[in-house]
């Protein structure tokens, strides 16, 4: 009789302990690790455990710890890049940093407060319809400080066909609606380029996902870590969060470790598929055989190449030259280190005016602030460029180019590689009117490489007269994030958008990524957010109201302090975030009176 058959049962066997994976790694760093994940371990149970209140407080002390951190946090990033402490570029380090973060503290904290009431994140706010029979919500402005701050600004999150307005506000809340379920503990790989993003990236772990999180930042972020480490102090003490510093094997041990049950990454394509598939031969046959390495889900954010279409309309000089910085800063804020940045701008080659808008972009271009090209392997990315395009058009000493799209039937080298530095295409498009916008929309899903942002701008008459097909258009855009008049980096700020590739990727085609971060109200099956801002800056906005086209379109705004022409933006964006921390209004009072000096 064998010994499992007999009349007393066998007692169970324990399930075989979870092995650290084999590694190349010091045995002490191996052990400090696994140290950090059984304190993450311990941390999910009492995470579980706290209610929602509890975790509203808890973002309350997180908020007052980022505050007080905030000037350092934002001198450290400008350093980081090269650039002294208040320099005129830093506002892009408060603005990407302790500004958005504090933002998303507070949004994600009134989710919280009426979730523990009983409500829905979605109460009070307007629900409508899109183009194609899609359900819209207008997250943005929600209270009268973001609409007297951002005046002339709004933002909308569109929701996948086919989702009802009951299905959305059930929804709502994600893992909060069951928050004494764990995910268990999360793997997050920190961005390198913005700092805001490793900090907001572990937020949603914990609170989309209920799901504690060692975050591992990127090397290039690593004088950042003692600011994060007082920023997220409330988090980090009960074991909610961890924070490493390490290399690629540090990465490669902890992709590979059996204790994580999910994997978040913000960086690029190849090291996606390097996590998921392995690198070489060995990622072939995995490929093949459908068998990934990576053996728990994964979600990322990674870029793309993001189009800025140039609807031709009848500008004003003026008008040429605003939005030829605009495009400017679309490519040149953070030295192009951004997966947030416009790369390919679609002209219309019918277009009367649009010799002297490209007139005045090359001219916005090259007068920018210079500032050193800073991230790894930039000076690859150039060369390669001035490979590609010998006709390019060189400034800043040659440290950022202007390159003219070919009229081949195949995509160039500037549509399909994400440069991640400052190369900025320029394509003709044939048309004007709905003609034209119709074909740049085509161009932009069938020719640029990625899903995450697109960028248009069109006049306010223009705009009117197209009407429905204008809509229209902005629905047939296959992309996660949509700037009307502003950039796309509005919505990567905005909390209550969410921000993320088009649905629809795939382990085996990744493109810009799976799922979507930010999102504080914690929206299920969300298809894309738009953000729509005003065509002029304050004072010639005016006119606009006066002409009655949109009160929408105008606004009390001058020239936005992430614009790299801004003369006030690091002063303005210091002030704005300072507000946001305290709340007093002289200092509000002092950031206006510099932003109408930009």
């Amino acid at each position: 009789m064998s010994p499992t058959s007999s009349a007393t049962p066998a007692k169970p066997r324990k399930a075989p302990a979870k092995r650290a994976p084999q590694s190349d790694l010091p045995a002490d760093e191996r052990a400090a690790l696994d140290a950090d994940i059984d304190r993450l371990e311990a941390g999910a149970k009492v995470w579980v455990a706290l209610t929602l209140d509890q975790r509203a407080r808890l973002l309350g002390r997180v908020r007052d710890a980022a505050g007080v951190v905030a000037q350092e946090w934002a001198d450290a990033a400008t350093m980081s890049k090269g650039l002294p402490p208040g320099h005129p570029l830093s506002g892009e380090e408060w603005l990407g940093g302790p500004y958005a973060v504090i933002g998303l503290l507070d949004a994600l904290r009134e989710t919280l407060e009426a979730l523990a009431k009983g409500g829905s994140p979605l109460d009070g706010v307007t629900l409508d319809e899109a183009p194609g029979g899609r359900l819209r919500a207008h997250t943005f402005p929600l209270n009268d400080t973001e609409k007297f701050l951002l005046s002339g600004f709004t933002g909308e999150v569109w929701f996948e066909p086919g989702v009802s307005a009951i299905e959305a506000n059930r929804a709502a809340g994600l893992a909060q609606l069951t928050p004494t379920v764990s995910g268990g503990v999360g793997l997050v790989l920190g961005a390198g380029n913005v700092s805001s993003i490793p900090v907001a990236d572990v937020l949603y772990e914990l609170f989309a996902h209920n799901r504690v999180a060692l975050l591992k930042v990127n090397p290039t972020q690593d004088a950042l870590v003692p600011v994060f480490e007082r920023a997220l102090a409330p988090l980090i003490e009960p074991g909610f969060v961890r924070i490493v510093r390490g290399g690629a094997a540090t990465g490669a041990y902890l992709t590979s470790h059996p204790r994580f049950t999910h994997v978040h990454i913000t960086g690029s394509a190849v090291t996606f598929d390097a996590i998921v598939w392995g690198t070489g031969e060995d990622a072939a046959a995995a490929r093949a055989a459908a068998r990934p390495k990576l053996q728990v889900p994964i979600t990322a954010e990674l870029g793309g190449v993001s189009p800025i279409i140039v609807v031709p309309g009848r500008w004003s000089a003026a008008d040429l030259k605003y939005q030829a910085e605009h495009v400017a800063t679309m490519r040149l804020v953070n030295a192009g280190h951004n997966c947030i940045a416009g790369q390919v701008v679609i002209v219309s080659s019918d277009w009367p005016q649009r010799a002297e808008f490209l007139r005045e972009l090359h001219a916005a271009y090259a007068a920018a602030p210079e500032r050193p090209v800073w991230y790894p392997r930039s000076e690859e990315r150039l060369e390669a460029a001035a490979s590609a395009y010998p006709d390019a058009v060189w400034s800043a000493d040659r440290t950022r180019a202007i390159v003219g799209v070919g009229e081949s039937e195949d995509a160039d080298a500037v549509e399909t590689v994400e440069y991640f530095a400052p190369i900025l295409g320029v394509a003709l498009v044939g048309g004007t009117g709905q003609e034209f916008l119709d074909a740049a929309v085509v161009h932009a899903n069938d020719r640029l490489t990625g899903t995450l942002g697109a960028n248009v701008i069109i006049d306010p008459a223009t705009e009117e007269a197209l009407g429905e097909g204008f809509e229209r258009a902005i629905a047939d855009l296959r992309y996660g994030d949509i700037a009307i008049n502003t950039w796309t980096a509005f919505n990567f700020l905005t909390a209550r958008l969410t921000w993320g590739g088009f649905p629809g990727a795939t382990l085996d085609d990744v493109s810009s990524g799976i799922g979507v971060v930010h999102n504080a109200l914690l929206l299920d099956r969300v298809e894309r957010s738009v953000a729509r801002g005003p065509f002029r800056p304050f004072p010639r906005s005016v006119g606009d109201q006066l002409r009655r086209l949109s009160l929408s379109k105008s606004t009390i705004l001058p020239t936005p302090p992430w614009f790299v022409s801004s003369r006030t933006g690091a002063e303005v964006s210091a002030g704005l975030t300072r507000y946001l921390v305290d709340g007093k209004l002289p200092g509000l009072v002092k950031t206006l009176t510099k932003a109408m000096q930009a």
